[in-house]
């Protein structure tokens, strides 16, 4: 992996360090990496509660709901539509069917990726909020204009913990952002009903100690959970420096610990999305475990021309599934290199299998 190209520094408060963007690339795909200036971060709680106020006042109900039964017929049809023609490796074999309540593959999710506090981490941050989310509003008419048949779901997908160009007090190179900036987003996206994604890079701490640190948000029903393998550091390199990776176990902790609070607060099924754009990103991918409490989506997060990403998603994504799939398309990255064209939803849609999440950056 060749980390030539570095992006311009982004100041996100005064009082804090230079937040370096990191451009990596190889022959098979091309990403963005971001760093964040460490901050102070949130008290570390020593047990999770349900969110009350912490900032803005944000939807806190876990009031159970009754979801009609999954019919299967028509979950089969969906999953092969998602298929594309496509018969050698969709619909994965053997997917257990979800739980009632079930996003995918019903709709279509749209989410606007970034930090609230970056203008250069992603669309999210990048614009004043109501216009970002007027923006949002756009993309998802865009996506049922090419998809009619499929319903969209708006999206906010907040990276929470930030890998960080700095130790910090904790050493772990990364930083937690107050649960008040959680609050916020959830906030904000329940003006455009949308769902939230809480994102999270370790740096050099742990997806088992980040994890529980946002049961508080995880157990209301719209909010759903990322892991990026990028800055999961389990060698002791600096985030940025190279490409990190998480194992099938790390998948697991994760499923089967969204899985238990889907089963203990009654919950409609969680969706965990895993970004991915190299092979050794995510090892064992096999051994993955897929649960009815939660739906796994690989999203192909690399960033280049229409044909590098082309080839990202089916090496890295098609060739070896596991449940659902997604995209990532990047509003100023996938321009730099020529034809200079980001790929449009009715392109994306020709992949095999068609993504049912598309992320922006």
């Amino acid at each position: 992996m060749n980390f030539k190209n570095i992006s311009k520094n982004i100041m996100i408060a005064a009082a804090v360090a230079m937040l370096a963007t990191a451009c990596s690339q190889n022959s098979s795909t091309t990403k963005v990496t971001t760093k964040s200036p460490e901050k102070k971060a949130a008290p570390e709680s020593k047990k999770a509660e349900p969110a009350k106020k912490s900032g803005d006042t944000v939807v806190t109900s876990t009031t159970p709901v009754t979801y009609p039964p999954i019919d299967h017929a028509r979950y089969d049809a969906l999953m092969k539509k998602l298929a594309n023609g496509d018969s050698t490796k969709w619909p994965v074999k053997n997917a257990p069917y979800p739980l009632p309540g079930a996003i995918l593959p019903y709709k279509r999710i749209v989410a606007f990726y970034g930090n609230t506090s970056s203008k250069g981490m992603g669309i999210l941050g990048e614009l004043p909020p109501n216009e970002m989310l007027a923006k949002l509003k756009g993309e998802v008419k865009n996506w049922e204009k090419a998809d009619p048949t499929t319903p969209v779901q708006p999206a906010l997908h907040y990276i929470c913990v930030v890998a960080s160009g700095v130790p910090g007090k904790a050493g772990k190179y990364r930083t937690r952002m107050p649960f008040n900036r959680i609050d916020t987003v959830i906030a904000m996206a329940k003006k455009a009903n949308a769902i939230v994604f809480l994102d999270v890079q370790v740096g050099l701490g742990s997806i088992r100690t980040e994890l529980p640190e946002l049961e508080r948000f995880l157990i209301l029903p719209q909010v759903h959970f990322g892991m990026d393998p990028e800055f999961s550091m389990k060698d002791g390199s600096h985030p940025g420096k190279k490409i990190g990776t998480y194992d099938a176990d790390d998948v697991n902790y994760v499923s089967g610990y969204l899985a238990d609070l889907v089963k203990k607060h009654n919950l409609p099924p969680k969706i965990l999305i895993v970004h991915r754009f190299t092979k050794k990103m995510v090892t064992n991918y096999k051994n993955i475990k897929l649960r009815k409490e939660v739906q796994i989506v690989m999203d192909m997060d690399g960033w280049g021309e229409p044909s590098l990403k082309n080839d990202s998603y089916r090496y890295f994504i098609h060739d070896e599934p596991v449940q659902f799939t997604g995209f990532k398309l990047f509003y100023k990255n996938d321009l730099k290199k020529a034809p200079h064209h980001m790929l449009t939803p009715q392109e994306v849609l020709n992949r095999k299998p068609s993504p049912i999440y598309i992320q922006y950056q």
